[in-house]
Order: C-alpha cells, then sequence, then structure tokens
C-alpha cells in the first residue's frame, strides 16, 4: 500500500509530494545499492592494504607513503592488483609463504628502498 500526500503552497507557488509505503524501489535506489556494495568491497580491500602497509613499515623503517609505494611497484611487477599483493604479505603471519614470482618482486623493491634510503 502506497499513500501520497502533496502540500500546496500558494505564497511561493510551489508544491512537495511525499510519498511511503511497500513502493518497489526504482533505479535509484538500485545504482544506490550497487554504490554501497563497491564502498564495501573497497573498505575490505582497504584494510588489508592497512596491514600490509604497516608490516612494511615495521620490518622496514620507513614512512607510509614509501611502503604503499613498495607494494605498489611489488603489484606491477606482477602484474597483480595492490589487495591480491597485500593479502598474499599479510597471509605470511599466518604461516602461508609468499609465491616465488612475488618474493623476487619484493627482495627487487626491498633493494631499491634501501638504495634510495642511503642517497
Amino acid at each position: 500500500m502506497q499513500r501520497t500526500i502533496a502540500i500546496q503552497e500558494e505564497r511561493w507557488n510551489l508544491t512537495a509530494q511525499a510519498r511511503w509505503g511497500s513502493a518497489p524501489p526504482g533505479p535509484d535506489v538500485a545504482a544506490l545499492r550497487t554504490e554501497i556494495d563497491q564502498l564495501r568491497r573497497m573498505m575490505t580491500g582497504r584494510a588489508v592494504v592497512d596491514q600490509a602497509c604497516g608490516m612494511v613499515m615495521v620490518l622496514t623503517p620507513c614512512r607510509r607513503a614509501a611502503a604503499r609505494g613498495l607494494l605498489v611497484d611489488v603489484a606491477r611487477r606482477c602484474d597483480l592488483g595492490l589487495r591480491e599483493v597485500a593479502a598474499a604479505l599479510v597471509a605470511t603471519t599466518e604461516g602461508e609463504s609468499l609465491p616465488e614470482q612475488m618474493h623476487r618482486a619484493l627482495r627487487h623493491a626491498l633493494r631499491r628502498l634501501h638504495t634510495a634510503g642511503r642517497r
């Protein structure tokens, strides 16, 4: 059941309508639900990236920007997404091993980071 109320204001020549009840969701509602789902996935991925950045910052004393840059560099070299690299790095804390390609790319990125830090 759906109800509609119309309010007229003669002084400014305005009309307002309010609807409530169980009307079928319109395209705006569907678009908002899609956007909410995307934001939830993005926030979940961000937590993993933040954890991995924290790990890099602790293990190789550097700032957050350098740690994130290192992870981005590894992701590019491995042709993976940043979240995938971050998840693999965080998974090493639970006993899983890092894939060999990622391990090599991480070693290379760490060498480059330390070389840049010495300058």
